[in-house]
């Protein structure tokens, strides 16, 4: 599986949001700039995840958007479901009914799913970012933290 443009800015978006003190709201035009994501595209993709329950957007001069849960309760998975990323496999392939290597390959890639589907929704933002964390600082880095 490849993480598309789609899934990778909003994985972005949301490991910046969770970077914020107290989880405060961050505007988009902030985000886009310190994560160097084109800010329109970033606002649709964050109106998608609004729309999921995975952040909530705040009016005023000090708004924007925040996470509405904790970075360890919205998993890879939910990131990706949100802004309509899909793992599904051989989509409407039915095998040869006559071909048992077709059932055993459709089974095998049918049980790679689930275990792939089981992995990206035990994986939690919290967790993506404590790897982050741990990357750049093996690298020695202690500026600030772009993802």
């Amino acid at each position: 599986m490849k993480l598309t443009t789609r899934g990778h800015y909003s994985v972005k978006a949301l490991l910046d949001l969770s970077l914020q003190p107290g989880y405060g709201p961050a505007s988009v035009k902030v985000i886009a700039q310190r994560q160097n994501l084109p800010a329109p595209y970033l606002e649709k993709l964050l109106i998608e995840m609004r729309q999921a329950g995975l952040v909530e957007s705040i009016r005023g001069a000090q708004g924007g958007y925040r996470l509405r849960r904790s970075p360890n309760q919205i998993s890879l998975g939910h990131i990706l479901e949100a802004v309509g990323e899909t793992i599904e496999p051989l989509a409407r392939y039915m095998p040869d009914a006559e071909q048992a290597e077709d059932w055993v390959t459709f089974t095998l890639w049918n049980r790679l799913h689930e275990k792939l589907k089981d992995a990206l929704y035990s994986i939690s933002l919290a967790d993506l970012y404590y790897d982050a964390r741990s990357w750049q600082a093996a690298q020695g880095e202690t500026s600030s933290f772009v993802i």
